[in-house]
């Protein structure tokens, strides 16, 4: 346990118990998923469904509640809990799924503060983007290693193989643009940048956000999984609710477009 005593609570159940809890309650905020995983290599969907539900702990933890103490927290005791994963200790049940994975974890653990200073409302929207770029980064880093073979931007990459700069730039512009559709559906208009507030006037802002962003979204590139996820995220963005899942066949023909990239 870290000094800070931020042990989530669920990493005292059974580990094999636990892990399927983060996953289902991942899945039970995109449902589509049950629909477009279909596209991804069997042997890669349960490593997607375990780093996807990472990535959703982390973020709430960023961009939950009204008080950012808890989540900075939290994203102490996962900075110590990624250094670890390095080293072959594993404390949180994600890590029965992604631990062994030879990915850049210290990489991600590092990135964290960055992630936790994007809750700061930007000011317009190329300031939203930069300040996730670090955190993006290291996300899309981890995805080449994680589902080698499944990306249109770059060759399959071993952990330790440098990223050809146009494609890193592009891949970590992806994750971004997904990161903040999702922070629309954890924090609502906490993350709207003020300039468009500004337009809005007296108007809900975040129809216009979303307009602003779907005009603004990155090619489709990365990996699969990244590419599936991206599309399910513009789609609920071109629906005008980011927090509303697409219908099945709206999420199937997404699906089937980004897996063909």
């Amino acid at each position: 346990m870290s000094e800070s005593g931020a042990v989530p609570i669920d990493v005292r159940e059974e580990p094999g118990a636990a892990l399927a809890g983060f996953i289902d309650k991942w899945r039970a905020r995109w449902p589509e998923w049950a629909v477009v995983e279909v596209f991804v290599p069997a042997g890669q969907r349960e490593l997607a469904s375990a780093w996807a539900a990472l990535l959703q702990e982390l973020t709430d933890a960023a961009w939950g509640g009204t008080d950012p103490i808890p989540g900075e927290a939290k994203l102490g005791w996962w900075q110590e809990e990624l250094v670890g994963w390095t080293r072959g200790a594993r404390r949180h049940p994600l890590g029965t799924a992604l631990q062994r994975q030879p990915a850049p974890w210290t990489t991600l653990a590092a990135a964290l503060p960055s992630l936790g200073n994007s809750r700061e409302r930007p000011g317009d929207p190329a300031e939203a983007f930069a300040a996730l770029a670090p955190f993006a980064r290291a996300v899309a880093d981890i995805e080449q290693v994680l589902f080698a073979g499944t990306s249109d931007a770059a060759a399959p990459l071993a952990p330790a193989a440098p990223v050809d700069g146009a494609a890193r730039r592009s891949g970590t512009d992806v994750v971004a643009a997904t990161l903040l559709q999702a922070r629309l559906l954890i924090a609502g208009d906490a993350g709207v940048p003020l300039d468009v507030i500004a337009r809005a006037g007296e108007a809900d802002s975040r129809p216009l956000w979303m307009a602003r962003l779907r005009q603004q979204w990155p090619g489709a590139d990365g990996t699969r999984p990244r590419r599936l996820w991206a599309a399910l995220a513009r789609g609920r963005l071109a629906g005008g609710d980011a927090t509303t899942p697409l219908p099945g066949w709206r999420a199937l023909f997404a699906g089937w477009r980004a897996a063909r990239g």
